[in-house]
């Protein structure tokens, strides 16, 4: 098998496994929720593994294909998961909660990968066969999930920085940090496409690759 194949099968199965990552990602948002006594996700059925209930046309499906194209981190989003944050029994702590459940059930995926990749990888006999797709699957799999934690703990809304920030500001400081949150799409947009397209200024790229990026690599050598 030449490489553009192996380019090609690891694109595929590198968006599919975005999009599984991403379902569990949200549904970890509602589950925390329901945990904190929110019902308002498991009422709109979003506790489902259902992609059906989830998957959003452009963020599971074109972005991650544009990004695998570009050959640069794999990364998507879903369609938010509704919480009511009236239904907290502690609004700003939970909230928190909330917004971290999504990243840390990436974190936990990728550590589950890892344990898996570990265990494949000292019986591997170092040919091209079945185990040496499960070792790809599994590697992509580690990545893809840490790209996801740390893509969505930039503090940025709609990502889930923004409210784990939000708990350590108060006063004037979470004031000023609401007012200039309503320009984070336009900041958002330009750090994804017009920096590195335009400019060949890949910001998100360097700080996927010192944080998603060097943990894989630390992980993964744990099987070497």
């Amino acid at each position: 098998m030449n490489i553009s194949t192996v380019r090609i099968v690891t694109m595929v199965f590198s968006i599919v496994l975005v999009m599984f990552s991403t379902i569990l990602h949200e549904v970890a948002h509602g589950w925390m929720a329901l945990r904190c006594g929110d019902t308002t996700a498991r009422d709109a059925g979003r506790l489902s593994l259902d992609p059906r209930r989830h998957l959003d046309p452009f963020g599971s499906f074109v972005l991650p294909l544009i990004m695998a194209w570009l050959g640069g981190p794999v990364f998507a989003y879903a369609k938010p998961v509704p919480y009511d944050p009236r239904n907290l029994r502690d609004r700003r702590v939970q909230e928190f909660l909330v917004a971290l459940a999504g990243p840390l059930c990436n974190v936990v995926q990728a550590l589950a990968g890892t344990l898996l990749f570990v265990i494949a990888f000292r019986v591997w006999d170092g040919g091209m066969g079945a185990l040496f797709w499960v070792l790809r699957v599994l590697s992509t799999y580690v990545y893809v999930n840490l790209v996801l934690a740390f893509f969505n703990l930039i503090p940025l809304p709609p990502l889930d920085g923004s409210k784990v920030v939000s708990l350590f500001l108060k006063g004037s400081r979470l004031d000023s940090y609401y007012a200039w949150q309503r320009y984070s799409m336009p900041i958002l947009l330009v750090i994804l496409f017009v920096l590195p397209m335009v400019l060949h200024v890949d910001i998100l790229g360097a700080y996927l690759n010192a944080t998603a990026g060097a943990l894989t690599d630390l992980l993964l050598g744990l099987g070497a």
